[in-house]
């Protein structure tokens, strides 16, 4: 995994409460995230007992998915 230069943002009492990324690290992680989502769909599909869908169906599927 990609290292990250992140810093912090705390409140009054120093407790972090939220996190600033540079936007490509930021683009990073989403992509990294997309391409998870992607892995695990794939693997629920392989793992159901359901009819076999053709791919572009299956991508047209996940895309109305993440609307």
């Amino acid at each position: 995994m990609a290292s990250f230069s992140e810093r912090y943002i705390v409140n009054k009492k120093g407790e972090q409460v939220g996190v600033l990324l540079d936007i490509n690290e930021y683009r990073s992680i989403l992509a990294e995230l997309e391409e998870l989502e992607s892995i695990r769909a794939f693997d629920a599909a392989k793992g159901s007992k359901s009819e076999a869908i053709p791919f572009k169906e299956a991508v047209k599927e996940i895309e109305r998915g993440r609307r």
